[in-house]
C-alpha cells in the first residue's frame, strides 16, 4: 500500500521548494559572522563564572539537558570564558560566495545538487522549513574536519570507570583526514585521478596497547551520499584485512564508548537519518583558547612542548576547559533503520563554524544514554602551523555513558599537514602494508 503523506505537509514542502528567496550576501555575512551586533549575553554570565548544582537553576536556560543532567548529579561543573570569534577561513567564505545559491537539495534526503564548495546554504534556517535540518547537516558535512587535510597524533584514547575514576585502558591512536573533493586548497575543488568519487576518506591506527597494535581502519565516503559506507579494518594479530559490515558502524569501536558513527560527531550518511530542526539558541559551548586551559600532566609531553587538555570532573570522565556562550542550532536526527541502536540524537552546532560540539544519544526506549562533548580551541591559540587556519581545531573530546557510568576521553594534537596525507594512504592495499 502506497504511504499516505499528509496534503499540509506536502503544500508545506512545496512551498519551501519553490518559494524560498535567494540567499543574499547579507545572509553569507550573517552566517559566518553571528556576532556583527555584539556577543550574546545572559544576566549573571560573565568570564570566570563557574555553574555548579548550587546554582543550576539560574542558568539551566544557557544549558543543554546533558549538561544539566551532570551538573545536576554534580559530576562535572564548568567554568565560562570570555566569547570570542572563531573566523572562517577566508579562502571558504570566497567559495560561499562563488558559489552562493547553486547547491540545491534534491527530491530525496540525501540529495545535494550542484554543490561545489564552500558553505552550501548561509541563509537563516526557519524552523517552518520541513529541509531546514537537511540543509544545516550539508553545512556540517562541508565544513567538518581540520580544513582539507588533517592529521590527529598522538591521540590517547581512555576508557575510564565514571564512578571510581579506574583508567582500564589507554590506547594511542594516529587518525588522518583527507578531503578529495569540495575542497579549497589546491588541488582545488577536486583531487584527481578519483576513479572511487569520493568526498573524503579518514585512515586511523593504534600504536598502543599491544594487544591492539597495529590495527588499522579505513574509512571512505563517497560523494553520493546514497551509495554505501565503505569501511575496511586490519587486525594486527590476524593480519587481514576485514570489510566492515554496516552494523559495525554502531558497534562500540575498540570497546569504546563511542561508534564508528560519532567520529567528528557524525560520521555517517544523511540519507540514513530523519532531520528535524529545532530552532537556535544561545547556549555555553565547548570553545575555548588552548593556550588558556590547565594542561594536562599526566601525559607526555611532545618534543615541541605540546600539553594535552586535561580531564577533570567525575572519574576525570569531563574535559577541563572553558564554555563560551554562543549561538547554536539545534537538530534532533532520527535513524530510518528500526534496528539502528538509539532512538534519537540532539546534535548541537556552533552557528558561525558549523561544527557538532554537543551530542546527546538517547536510546530505544527514549531515555538519554550519552552524552558527548567536542572541545574546540581557537587555531590561533594551538600549534603553530594552525594559524590564521579559519578553523575551530579539534582538542578533546568526552563521551559518558549515564546509564553504565562508564567513559571514554580522548586527548589529543590535531595539526593541518597536507603532506602527510598524500592519496596514496587512503588504499585498501595500505592497510597491509601497515605493519
Amino acid at each position: 500500500m502506497a504511504s499516505i503523506v499528509p496534503i499540509a505537509a506536502l503544500l508545506s514542502a512545496l512551498f519551501f521548494s519553490t518559494s524560498v528567496q535567494a540567499a543574499s550576501e547579507q545572509d553569507l555575512q550573517n552566517s559566518f559572522d553571528p556576532y556583527l551586533k555584539g556577543f550574546p549575553q545572559f544576566p549573571g554570565v560573565k568570564p570566570g563564572l563557574v555553574i555548579d548544582k548550587t546554582n543550576l537553576e539560574q542558568y539551566k536556560a544557557i544549558l543543554d539537558p546533558g549538561l544539566q543532567y551532570v551538573i545536576q548529579n554534580d559530576w562535572h561543573q564548568i567554568k565560562v570564558g570570555p566569547t570570542t570569534q572563531f573566523q572562517i577561513n577566508q579562502k571558504f567564505i570566497a567559495a560561499t560566495k562563488q558559489h552562493l545559491n547553486k547547491a540545491q537539495l534534491g527530491p530525496r534526503v540525501g540529495d545535494i545538487d550542484q554543490y561545489i564548495s564552500g558553505r552550501p546554504f548561509v541563509e537563516e534556517p526557519d524552523v517552518k522549513d520541513p529541509r531546514a535540518g537537511e540543509k544545516l547537516a550539508w553545512n556540517f558535512r562541508a565544513g567538518a574536519g581540520v580544513g582539507d587535510s588533517g592529521v590527529i597524533y598522538p591521540f590517547y584514547w581512555r576508557y575510564r570507570d565514571l564512578m571510581s575514576g579506574k583508567i582500564e585502558k589507554t590506547v594511542k591512536f594516529s587518525f588522518n583526514i583527507l578531503k578529495f573533493k569540495h575542497r579549497i586548497e589546491e588541488p582545488a575543488p577536486d583531487i584527481k585521478p578519483n576513479a572511487a568519487d569520493l568526498a573524503v576518506a579518514i585512515y586511523a591506527k593504534v600504536y598502543e596497547p599491544q594487544d591492539l597494535k597495529n590495527t588499522q581502519l579505513l574509512i571512505l565516503h563517497a560523494d553520493n551520499d546514497h551509495k554505501p559506507q565503505d569501511a575496511y579494518m586490519y587486525l594486527g594479530f590476524q593480519r587481514r584485512v576485514r570489510r566492515m559490515a554496516p552494523g559495525q558502524y554502531t558497534d562500540a569501536f575498540l570497546g569504546s564508548d563511542v561508534m564508528i558513527e560519532d567520529f567528528e560527531g557524525f560520521n555517517g550518511r544523511i540519507s540514513d537519518m530523519k532531520w528535524h530542526y529545532k530552532g537556535a539558541q544561545n547556549l555555553l559551548l565547548p570553545m575555548f583558547n588552548h593556550r588558556e586551559m590547565k594542561l594536562a600532566t599526566d601525559l607526555p609531553v611532545e618534543k615541541d612542548g605540546y600539553q594535552f587538555i586535561d580531564v577533570n570532573g567525575q572519574g576525570g570522565c569531563f574535559p577541563d576547559i572553558t564554555w563560551q556562550l554562543r549561538k547554536t542550532f539545534i537538530l534532533e536526527v532520527e535513524p530510518l533503520d528500526p534496528k539502528h541502536p538509539i532512538s534519537k540524537r540532539l546534535f548541537y552546532l556552533d552557528a558561525q563554524s558549523m561544527h557538532i560540539v554537543r551530542t546527546l544519544i538517547y536510546d530505544r526506549k527514549g531515555q538519554l544514554w550519552k552524552v558527548g562533548t567536542l572541545g574546540k580551541t581557537h587555531p590561533d591559540a594551538h600549534l603553530p602551523e594552525n594559524k590564521d587556519l579559519g578553523s575551530p581545531v579539534d582538542d578533546v573530546f568526552s563521551a559518558v555513558d549515564v546509564q553504565t557510568k562508564h567513559c571514554t576521553t580522548g586527548q589529543f594534537k590535531t595539526k593541518v599537514d597536507p603532506k602527510a596525507n598524500p592519496p596514496s594512504l587512503f588504499q585498501v592495499q595500505n592497510l597491509r602494508g601497515g605493519d
